[in-house]
């Protein structure tokens, strides 16, 4: 198989990757796996998945979502005292549940929770948490906390429950690959605009890929292997852009731009049958993240939010695809339990988690941590976050491995019948 020769050093071309969507983000892991990924395709014909059809939709919620002004609280005084200014009314509130409710711009999560497709879990959280974008965050992404896990833990599923030969399993609706879908056998496909979803690189990097795409078939397994990745990614741009492009729904999604356009794109891909089993999407940037006069952007932000999921899963059923499809959402860290000088909210620690779907016994998960009995003025984890990576894996997807995929034994909580 004759290659194009490039100049760049390996490093330098490691760095930059394949591309700047998909092959791009995951190159490095790719190119420095070879007897585990050859070893891992010797066993091509195994596999942990049980439930084939089923399909995980992940949305980071970047910036610190203030959960207490999300599933308020407004069966608790503590709550209106802590927060004088911002505490949503209690006439306002959608009420739910005894005590607790959602904040009056959620109707599209009303609608689903008085549909039973509606999972709330409170508390969510893990020990020793920080209080650091980046460093909690990458907790969640790689689901081992304080570890220093160089793999996500959408990655290690990937990994251990689909077939190496697979394609791609995993695609990533954003402006750069999440730390949470890098795995060693699966490459993501990553993207935002899918105009835009092409090759990226020197000229020379591209005439090096484009010599791996058209290569002929060789017995060097690694050239072999990269070669397939290369002509899967240039297959895959065109499948992205065309599915994109060709989708129409007569379903709201809601006025929010970013995650609802995100989000109407998965919903393009699984009607053009894409073999996808994983998705993951992004809110842009650290929108969540009110500080300062939150009252307003926070309301606009959870409307959109919960317009966009109430589409989504509208759009499933009209698709027939509603049975195959479950939504997990999360942000790093909730708020402080005060409000601050500022009319705005500090970084925190415990929030809610919500799982989405027909197959979901709605409701609410665990107990609300307390408002009084604080650790420094945030609340207390009521839920390890990773029960409810285990419930998606275990109980919606199928795949029992969970202990090596989150470095542990943590419990489902039941939430899929």
């Amino acid at each position: 198989m004759m290659i194009p020769r490039c100049s760049c050093s390996r490093r330098d071309f490691l760095l930059r990757g394949l591309y700047g969507i998909g092959v791009g983000a995951g190159l490095p892991v790719i190119l420095e796996r070879t007897s585990a990924t050859l070893a891992a395709q010797a066993l091509a014909g195994t596999s942990l998945e049980t439930h084939p059809n089923r399909i995980l939709v992940v949305i980071e919620l970047g910036g610190g979502n203030d959960g207490l002004n999300t599933v308020v609280p407004f069966g608790d005084a503590a709550y209106y005292r802590a927060r004088p200014t911002l505490a949503v009314r209690e006439r306002d509130v959608i009420r739910v549940a005894d005590g607790v409710g959602f904040h009056p711009s959620m109707v599209g999560f009303e609608r689903l929770y008085k549909d039973g497709l509606l999972a709330v879990v409170h508390g969510c959280g893990y020990d020793h948490p920080s209080l650091s974008h980046f460093s909690s965050m990458s907790y969640w992404h790689t689901g081992v906390p304080n570890g220093g896990e160089p793999l996500g833990w959408l990655g290690r599923l990937a990994d251990g429950a689909y077939r190496p030969d697979a394609r791609n399993v995993i695609v990533n609706l954003g402006p750069s690959q999440s730390l949470a879908v890098r795995g060693r056998t699966h490459s993501p496909l990553v993207f935002d605009d899918p105009e835009r979803f092409r090759r990226e690189g020197t000229d020379e990097e591209k005439r090096v890929i484009a010599g791996m795409s058209r290569a002929r078939p060789t017995t060097n397994a690694t050239l072999e292997f990269l070669s397939r990745t290369a002509q899967n990614a240039a297959a895959s741009a065109d499948v992205v852009r065309e599915a994109s492009a060709a989708y129409r729904t007569p379903v709201d999604y809601g006025t929010g731009g970013g995650l609802a356009a995100n989000l109407q794109r998965v919903a393009g891909l699984i009607a053009a049958k894409m073999p996808t089993r994983l998705y993951y999407v992004t809110y842009a940037g650290n929108a969540f993240d009110t500080h300062v006069h939150q009252a307003d952007l926070h309301s606009r932000l959870l409307m959109y939010t919960a317009d966009a999921v109430r589409g989504f899963m509208e759009d499933m059923a009209r698709l027939g695809r509603a049975d195959e499809v479950a939504v997990m959402m999360f942000t790093e860290f909730g708020r402080r339990v005060e409000e601050n000088g500022s009319l705005g909210t500090d970084h925190g620690t415990a929030t809610p988690m919500f799982l989405v779907g027909r197959g979901v016994t709605g409701g609410f998960y665990a107990r609300h941590p307390s408002l009084t009995d604080l650790d420094d003025g945030n609340l207390k984890m009521a839920t390890d976050f990773r029960r409810v990576y285990a419930t998606a894996i275990e109980e919606w997807l199928g795949c029992s491995d969970t202990p090596s995929i989150l470095k542990g034994r943590f419990e489902p909580l039941g939430v899929f019948a």
